[in-house]
């Protein structure tokens, strides 16, 4: 892969914490960085990390998952089949600003004088928490304090506290607390576009969300929207509660567009002045606005009652709750400092991003920004999900439960593209598919083997034959007749997939893709599987699957005969799997000639010039290995990794996590090490050079599965637990928490000693470094020799 750079933060304005990100200093150099960096959200509801003030901000946002605003896709040549309908997530009304006053001079960071200054996220206590003091030009000093949490008990609920107290002298001060609707505040005579860069969110001309309701009394604003297109529905509700012993007026309005709670009160020396904020937003599809502000009501009710100090409590609990199961320590290297805050910065993204995503997925930016319009991709079944199977089942059942109620318009996908059984789209939020450039969007077919691979995922580490009988053989059966009808048996007699895109969108609409042809071998084979399984063990259940998806005699037959007979590329020449079947006979890209600044490729060259070479936006054959690493052979690995190695750009950031995964199994210790670096510190060092834009949250998955697949040497096969770590060299130790069928193991990993505890549960059978082993609750097993290095 290309070699990245790494933009680090500043140490000396944000040093390094294992457990928080401190900014000790006001910049807006790194202000769309820090937006994204200091986001908050729950998998429901996210808040970019702006002051609140409201300015100076790059991309001010407020999302609630799956909320979103439909448009015409239009093409400049129409053809059968192509995706008819865009979606776009909405920028929801944002009630994060608290504008302050002292002496009627406004707070503005950028030119304020700041004796103090500190920011800072909590990853322990899931806050984000600021204090400044300001001295104004009339020599007031003023301290100001400020907490905001989306809260992880309760999903639709976030709460802000804003305290200001004058230190030396008497002042006036006002505080205007806003509701500003920023999706409609775009001029009205701009034109909708979708940018240059294919990865950012549309823009909207038309009015987007249409007020249906306002109220407000005393410190309550409650407003109801609909949206123009889509006609989904929005309620919110904001409670302001002042807490002080100064004397205060108090004046609330409301519009749909713009609301205000406005503070005036002489502050004495020494008193604060204290507003709290909670904020709760509901969406639907079909309820009135009406019912979602009743709803938001009894929400506020609750939350005011709890009170704050109740609230924050519960959020430390939850994150205590997700640590305990999902923190990954690192002892040594270069900066272990450093190393560790990144890696406990991307696990907090993967808790923000999931803990209560129920009855939605997971956006490629989690709720952290627009871009990618707040899709869903293959992200989180393949490197998000794997993370929750061995951390929090629960919410892994839940987001495959998810894929299976957007299965009937899958089913209707397959039959908009003439094939039997179901096809999930390739982007989407409400279910149809979202991609307008179908070569790499619908041609990518390989969305529908990875949500059969999570499935199989879900139900080896958790030991859940039941998830079968709910959904999960519904889908296998839909899918498994998606692939037997789209492959053909060619003169040779083996089974072959044409006009398909791999993962690597360099390459698209090729045939007999590798990895394609791989995972839907296995989606073949387990949809098998799982239906034999069920006649034979459920026999009750196997004629409830025959009579609700018409299962006919000889079908799955039908798919192990495709399965057995699917064609695998293997050049015997070189030694290697080529990507797809003409792949080798293409020019070679010279990376190593190609200026830094021409990347990435997608918006320097047109496409033809891209898919014309041997180049890689991301890793495809080495994903496959990855994904079913017990079907290539250790030197097959090696080949592979390093053929296709110096021909992937990186461009993509799910890319580095996983050739550091197969660096660290072949025994590169060197690449495994970079690769996860890259990976480590692709938002907080700017990799990818668009932090500004969101969080990669499959990225930060990956980080998880290099750390314990890859140097932790995890692995599943068939619903067995293999173990054989890879500590590099470089570090002094690795400690780690799995759950495997309701047992939690914790591994500790060092060159001398190895540690396997098995907390509780039943007996565990273990392979570890290729011998069978029983671990027992509360019996630690300990190694003592010399871990296998790299180079061993």
């Amino acid at each position: 892969m290309l070699a990245r750079e790494v933009v680090p933060l500043p140490q000396h304005i944000y040093p390094a914490d294992p457990w928080r990100i401190v900014e000790s200093r006001f910049t807006a150099r790194h202000e769309g960085r820090a937006e994204t960096i200091f986001s908050l959200s729950n998998g429901f509801l996210g808040i970019r990390g702006t002051f609140e003030e409201g300015r100076p901000s790059l991309s001010p946002a407020t999302l609630v998952n799956a909320f979103h605003e439909t448009w015409p896709i239009e093409y400049a040549e129409e053809a059968y089949g192509l995706a008819r309908t865009g979606q776009t997530i909405v920028n929801v009304p944002d009630a994060t600003v608290i504008a302050l006053y002292v002496d009627d001079e406004p707070l503005f960071l950028p030119v304020a004088r700041m004796r103090e200054y500190e920011r800072v996220l909590d990853m322990r206590t899931g806050l984000l928490s600021r204090e400044l003091h300001w001295s104004t030009p009339a020599g007031k000093h003023v301290c100001v304090r400020s907490q905001r949490m989306v809260s992880l008990e309760h999903r639709h609920l976030a709460v802000m506290t804003y305290e200001v107290t004058v230190l030396n002298h008497a002042a006036p001060i006002t505080l205007v607390s806003k509701v500003v609707n920023r999706q409609d505040a775009t001029p009205e005579d701009e034109v909708a576009h979708r940018p240059t860069d294919p990865r950012l969110a549309r823009s909207f001309s038309q009015r987007v969300l249409n007020g249906r309701l306002v109220e407000a009394e005393d410190g309550r604003i409650m407003l109801g929207y609909r949206t123009t297109n889509s006609r989904m529905t929005l309620g919110m509700g904001v409670e302001h509660v002042v807490e002080t012993e100064a004397d205060v007026d108090i004046q609330v309005s409301a519009e749909q567009d713009l609301s205000r709670f406005v503070l005036t009160g002489l502050a004495q020396p020494d008193q604060p002045i204290r507003l709290v904020k909670y904020v709760t937003y509901q969406r639907s599809r079909s309820q009135p606005p009406r019912e979602l502000v009743d709803r938001c009501r009894r929400t506020l009710d609750r939350a005011v009652g709890d009170g704050v100090d109740t609230l924050l409590a519960a959020q430390r609990e939850n994150l205590d709750r997700f640590w305990d199961r999902a923190d990954v320590r690192v002892s040594g290297g270069d900066d272990p400092e450093r190393t560790q805050q990144a890696i406990r910065w991307n696990l907090f993204q993967l808790a923000q991003a999931t803990w209560r995503a129920e009855g939605e997925g997971v956006p490629a930016k989690g709720l952290t920004g627009q871009a990618y319009d707040g899709h869903f991709f293959w992200d989180t079944e393949i490197f998000v999900l794997p993370f929750l199977a061995y951390t929090q089942p629960r919410i892994a059942r839940n987001l495959l439960r998810f894929r299976h109620s957007m299965l009937d318009k899958a089913r209707q996908r397959a039959r908009e593209l003439s094939q039997r059984g179901a096809l999930y789209p390739w982007r989407t939020i409400n279910g149809e598919e979202a991609s307008a450039y179908y070569q790499a969007g619908t041609a990518q077919y390989h969305i529908d083997a990875d949500i059969a691979y999570a499935i199989r995922k879900y139900v080896d580490v958790r030991d859940d034959p039941g998830f079968l009988v709910e959904v999960g053989a519904e889908i296998l059966v839909e899918t498994a007749r998606l692939w037997e009808d789209l492959g053909f048996y060619g003169d040779d007699g083996e089974f072959h997939i044409h006009g398909v895109t791999g993962p690597d969108e360099y390459t698209t609409v090729v045939n007999d893709n590798t990895f394609t042809n791989l995972m839907a071998r296995l989606n073949l084979n387990y949809a098998a599987s799982a239906v034999r399984r069920l006649e034979a063990e459920r026999p009750a259940d196997y004629r409830a699957l025959v009579h609700d998806v018409g299962l006919e005699p000889g079908e799955v037959e039908s798919w192990e005969r495709a399965a057995a007979a699917m064609h695998v590329p293997y050049d015997e020449e070189r030694g290697v799997h080529p990507q797809d079947d003409g792949f080798l006979d293409r020019e070679p890209w010279d990376l190593e000639q190609t200026p830094r600044s021409r990347f990435p490729l997608l918006l320097h060259y047109h496409p033809l010039v891209i898919y014309r070479h041997q180049v890689l936006k991301q890793a495809d054959v080495v994903q496959a290995m990855f994904l079913l690493g017990n079907e290539f052979t250790l030197e097959h690995k090696r080949r592979n990794f390093y053929y296709y190695d110096p021909r992937t750009t990186g461009d993509s950031s799910l890319s580095a996590g996983v050739q550091s995964m197969l660096a660290a199994e072949i025994g590169d210790e060197e690449k495994a090490l970079e690769y996860f670096t890259y990976a480590n510190l692709m938002d907080l060092g700017d990799v990818a050079g668009n932090v500004s834009d969101g969080v990669h949250v499959a990225c930060t998955g990956a980080v998880w599965q290099a750390l314990v697949f890859g140097f932790g040497g995890v692995r599943d096969f068939d619903g067995h637990l293999h173990i054989d770590p890879r500590l590099p060299r470089a570090w002094e130790a690795l400690e780690f928490p799995i759950r495997f069928q309701d047992r939690q193991l914790r591994v500790s990993l060092r060159h001398d000693t190895e540690r396997y505890l098995l907390e509780e549960g039943e007996p565990l059978k273990v392979r570890i470094r290729g011998e069978d082993c029983e671990l027992r609750a509360g019996e630690p097993r300990a190694l003592n020799f010399e871990l296998r290095t790299s180079t061993s």
